[in-house]
C-alpha cells in the first residue's frame, strides 16, 4: 500500500489540496460524494478545494488518507456508544475492542473491532452452512447426473461425468458479507495489530464477488431462528460496506473507495427516535407515525403537496383522563445550541408541529439536541399581539452521559402535561 498523506479536517472546514494529490480515480469517488451532499468539492487555479458537510470519518483515496472530524469533541469510544445505541446493537462495545485506538478518528477502529469480535465469535461456534447446488465435472458419480450436459459436452463419454450436488457448505450469503466487510475493515484500520487480526479471520470466510454484491445481499437478509445470532455482525457489516458510500463509490470493476463516513445529523435523529421513545414507555407513551393520516400536508400550492414530519411523533396519555391521547412533536437537531439561540427557522419550523398536533390551549413541542457540557433544557415562549402561539422545549442531552442516563434525564424533563 503506498504511503499516503494523512489530512484532517473539522466537519464544515475546508482545505486546499495541490492539484496533484488527488488522482482522476479520487476526484470521481469525491464527486460521487458531493451529489450525495457529503462534501463540496471545488477546482481552482492552484489546486482543489475541499469542504466537509455534516459527514464525518474516514476516506482512503489513492495519495492522501482524509479525516473528518466531528464539530463535538466525543472520544472515538463515547461515539461508539451513541452509534451503537441508534443502530440498536445488543453488544455495543466488545470488552476486547477498548484496547484499540479511541483517539479523535478511532471510532473507524472500533467499528472493526466491534464486527471482529462479532466474526470470532461466530467462528468459535461454527460458522453456519447451508444446501448449495453446484455443478460440476467429476471423476466419479456424486449426487445427480447431469444426462443432458453430458451428451452435449461429453458426448456420452463417461471418463467425466457432469453432476449436479446438494451439499451443506458454508459459502452462503450470511458468510460472505461478514468475509467482504472484514477485508474492508482491514483497509481502514490503522491498529497493526487490529489489521492482522482482521485479515486471519477473513481468511476463516468467504467472500463476495464485489462489496456491492454484499450490501445488495444484506439488504435482502431476512433472520430467523437459523441466522439469527448472525445481526449482531451483520449490523457492523452494513456500517462498513455502506459507510463509504458503497452504491455511489463501488463498482462491479472493483473501484473501491474505502472509507467510513457518518452522516452525523442522521445519527443524532436515530439516536433521538430511541430516546424518546424509551423515555416515553415508562408513563404510557409510544411512536406513532408522523405521516398518512397523522401527516401535516400543504396543498393548494404550485406544484406537489409538500408535508411536515417531525423526526419523533409521541402518543401520551392525558394526565386528566388516561383513556384519551395527547400527541407530542420532537425534532432532532445536530447544532449547537447549548451555545447558540434557535434560529428562525427551526422556531417556525417547531410552532408548525406545535399548531398540527398539540391542543390549541396550550400547544407545544421538543427540539433534542447534543450538549457536550452537560445536560441543560431552557423554553422558549412565543407570542403575538393577540395570544401565545406555544412553547419549544429546547433539551440539551449530555454527549458525554451513557445513552441510559440521557433516556432517564429525558424523561424527567419532557412536557408530559399540556400546560
Amino acid at each position: 500500500m503506498p504511503d499516503r498523506a494523512e489530512v484532517r479536517l473539522a466537519e464544515y472546514g475546508s482545505t486546499l489540496l495541490a492539484a496533484d494529490r488527488l488522482t482522476p480515480r479520487d476526484v470521481e469517488r469525491l464527486r460521487a460524494l458531493q451529489a450525495r451532499g457529503c462534501l463540496g468539492l471545488d477546482q481552482g487555479p492552484t489546486g482543489w478545494r475541499l469542504k466537509a458537510d455534516a459527514t464525518v470519518g474516514i476516506l482512503v483515496l489513492d495519495r492522501v488518507r482524509l479525516v473528518i472530524e466531528p464539530k463535538f469533541a466525543i472520544p472515538g469510544e463515547q461515539l461508539m456508544s451513541w452509534l451503537s445505541y441508534a443502530l440498536g446493537a445488543s453488544d455495543p462495545l466488545p470488552a476486547t475492542a477498548r484496547r484499540w485506538s479511541t483517539g479523535p478518528d478511532g471510532y473507524a477502529d472500533l467499528v472493526a473491532a466491534a464486527l471482529l469480535e462479532q466474526c470470532e465469535r461466530l467462528v468459535r461456534e461454527g460458522l453456519r452452512r447451508d444446501y448449495v447446488r453446484r455443478r460440476s465435472l467429476e471423476p466419479v458419480l456424486r449426487g445427480r447426473l447431469d444426462v443432458g450436459a453430458q451428451v452435449a459436452r461429453r458426448y456420452g463419454q463417461l471418463d467425466r461425468l457432469h453432476v449436479r450436488t446438494f451439499d451443506r457448505e458454508a459459502d452462503i450469503w450470511d458468510n460472505r458479507v461478514l468475509g467482504t466487510a472484514l477485508r474492508a475493515a482491514g483497509a481502514l484500520a490503522t491498529h497493526p495489530g487490529l489489521v492482522r487480526d482482521l485479515r486471519s479471520t477473513a481468511e476463516a470466510f468467504p467472500r463476495a464477488a464485489t462489496p456491492d454484491a454484499a450490501l445488495r445481499a444484506l439488504d435482502r437478509t431476512r433472520y430467523t431462528r437459523l441466522n439469527a445470532r448472525y445481526r449482531a455482525a451483520h449490523t457492523w457489516a452494513r456500517l462498513l460496506l455502506r459507510g463509504g458510500g458503497v452504491t455511489d463509490l463501488l463498482t462491479d470493476r472493483g473501484t473501491a473507495a474505502d472509507g467510513l463516513l457518518l452522516a452525523m445529523p442522521a445519527l443524532w435523529e436515530g439516536v433521538v427516535r430511541r430516546l424518546v421513545a424509551e423515555a416515553a414507555a415508562p408513563r404510557g407513551g409510544h411512536r406513532v407515525p408522523s405521516g398518512g393520516a397523522t401527516g401535516i400536508t400543504v396543498r393548494g400550492d404550485l406544484g406537489s403537496s409538500s408535508a411536515f414530519r417531525p423526526d419523533v411523533l409521541l402518543s401520551l396519555p392525558r394526565p386528566d383522563d388516561a383513556s384519551a391521547r395527547t400527541l407530542l412533536p420532537v425534532d432532532a437537531k445536530y447544532k449547537r445550541y447549548d451555545r447558540y439561540g434557535v434560529g428562525a427557522g427551526d422556531v417556525h419550523q417547531l410552532l408548525t408541529y406545535s399548531a398540527g398536533y398539540t391542543p390549541g390551549t396550550a400547544p407545544r413541542s421538543v427540539i433534542v439536541h447534543p450538549s457536550p457540557s452537560g445536560p441543560s433544557h431552557r423554553v422558549l415562549r412565543i407570542s403575538g399581539p393577540q395570544a401565545s402561539l406555544g412553547s419549544v422545549h429546547v433539551l440539551g442531552v449530555d454527549s458525554r452521559a451513557a445513552p441510559e442516563e440521557a433516556a432517564a434525564w429525558i424523561g424527567s424533563v419532557l412536557p408530559w402535561a399540556d400546560s
